[in-house]
């Protein structure tokens, strides 16, 4: 019995993620909800493109890309 318990151990000890470039340990909410302000600032503008600058139509085409329902080639 004893056996199996350190076993057991030894099984949950090894399967928790420490690895720092995980998600959860690198997701930061206050810099995801100014993202997301940003973002819907910017949608508001999709009706006139040429209305947008440089960065926002950039911000605004990645976003774009990651809802569209293509495969990513680029891996």
């Amino acid at each position: 019995m004893r056996n199996f318990l350190i076993i057991l151990f030894l099984l949950i000890l090894t399967n928790c993620s420490l690895n720092k470039d995980s998600d959860y340990w690198t997701e930061n909410s206050i810099e995801s909800k100014t993202n997301q302000k940003k973002l819907n600032e910017i949608l508001k503008k999709t009706e006139d493109i040429t209305s947008m600058t440089l960065a926002e139509y950039e911000i605004y085409i990645d976003d774009y890309t990651k809802k569209s329902k293509y495969p990513d080639i680029s891996k």
